[in-house]
């Protein structure tokens, strides 16, 4: 009888700072975003440290009373890891490290872990060493105890060069070497990109755990891998999809997050060139996430970054079977009605309504309303087409119902 796996979580304990930029709500919010990325990472979070700070101190980001609370638990507690949710400089990491004697990561490191774990293909692997190199790269005197020159003796007489130098020089030419092998799979992709005709491009985008994957598995009945963890999907999907007899490309790209580090914002950019190539966005939204809005707000800042902002695009609302709104009682006179006790009748007649045609709800998993998300889909792409090639017109009825 073959024994059941019995995997082991790393204890870790999370940091985060109440400051001018964010409250104590939005900083929850993002430590509960945070420990969702441990859980992803193989992290099981233990206890939340929270400190108000105008100015994040100098030396050890923290203050030193909230330090000594921390290296306290984390002797008692066996903790292997401290995360922190904002970045840390080279010189807190090396000074927190040498207090706390145990693994300090911020939100960038726990990300990059995550890509490092995630990427299958040879180009995602070489995107996530080279962002890893780049973040390394500045921080190299945290991470060695041998910087002293190196050893006196004959030939070794002079100025030589000290080994963090050393270290300095093999990485800025490792990054050296992935940036022209990034460049060359580039030059590759494009070509394919371009061999594949005249077909319409739909691109899933999202914040990360949107369910993509799993609308991209219904949409095309493909094995796309999908997960209820943050970055389940790093490499980039294209398949095939007939609706009606139309045919066009759709692709599942990387989700976006907020915070998202600049090194992977910078090495991932050209994995989003199907999302910069693509005719159509099917913006793809957790409505049952209490702050979707501000995922919504996330992705278009990045959509901007990358310039496609301004694309043709549909607004998916998933995971209508999950969505909750919070109930208030008859007799309760003091609590005020907000945004979390609409109901998604009353959502589609806030901003949504402005919408228009361009917003969806259904529930990929359950199946809900995929019906009139094809024919929304259908509609879009054939109206591509035909503005393309409109000798074609006649292949496509306007109306799927027609088939």
């Amino acid at each position: 009888m073959l024994e059941k796996k019995t995997i082991t979580y790393e204890r870790a304990v999370l940091i985060g700072v109440i400051n001018r930029e964010q409250n104590e709500d939005k900083v929850t919010e993002y430590l509960d975003e945070l420990e969702f990325l441990t859980y992803t990472a193989g992290g099981e979070v233990y206890k939340r440290f929270i400190q108000r700070v105008d100015l994040p101190n100098p030396k050890t980001y923290i203050g030193s009373g909230k330090m000594e609370e921390v290296q306290k638990y984390v002797e008692e507690h066996d903790i292997g890891s401290v995360i922190f949710d904002d970045e840390l400089s080279p010189a807190q990491q090396r000074n927190i490290e040498k207090q706390l004697r145990c693994k300090i990561l911020d939100r960038t490191t726990l990300i990059l872990d995550i890509f490092a774990q995630r990427a299958q293909t040879s180009y995602a692997r070489t995107q996530v060493e080279l962002a890893q190199y780049e973040y390394l790269l500045p921080r190299l005197t945290g991470l060695w105890t041998h910087l002293e020159r190196q050893k006196g003796g004959i030939g070794m007489r002079g100025p030589g060069e000290t080994e963090i130098e050393t270290d300095r020089r093999i990485v800025r030419d490792r990054i050296s070497l992935l940036k022209k092998k990034l460049s060359k799979i580039d030059r590759q992709m494009e070509t394919q990109r371009g061999n594949r005709g005249a077909l319409v491009r739909v691109a899933l985008v999202g914040y990360t755990n949107v369910g993509k994957s799993t609308l991209m598995n219904v949409i095309s009945k493909s094995e796309v891998f999908a997960e209820n963890k943050l970055f389940a999907t790093l490499d980039t999907t294209v398949r095939k999809v007939v609706i009606g007899n139309l045919p066009f490309l759709l692709s599942d790209t990387v989700g976006f997050i907020r915070k998202l580090p600049t090194q992977l914002v910078e090495s991932f950019k050209s994995t989003l060139d199907e999302v910069r190539e693509a005719d159509l966005l099917l913006h793809v939204v957790d409505i049952s996430h209490p702050n979707f809005e501000e995922h919504i707000n996330s992705v278009n800042l990045i959509l901007d970054e990358i310039d496609s902002a301004d694309k043709r695009t549909i607004m998916v609302f998933n995971k209508i079977d999950q969505y909750k709104a919070e109930t208030i009682d008859e007799d309760d006179l003091v609590t005020e009605r907000t945004e979390k006790h609409f109901t998604i009748d009353e959502w589609k007649k806030t901003w949504m309504d402005r919408v228009g045609d361009n917003a969806l709800f259904i529930s990929a998993l359950n199946k809900e309303n995929l019906d009139e998300f094809r024919k929304r889909v259908y509609n879009e792409v054939r109206d591509i087409h035909v503005t393309r090639f409109p000798y074609n017109n006649f292949l496509y009825p306007e109306n799927l119902d027609e088939y």
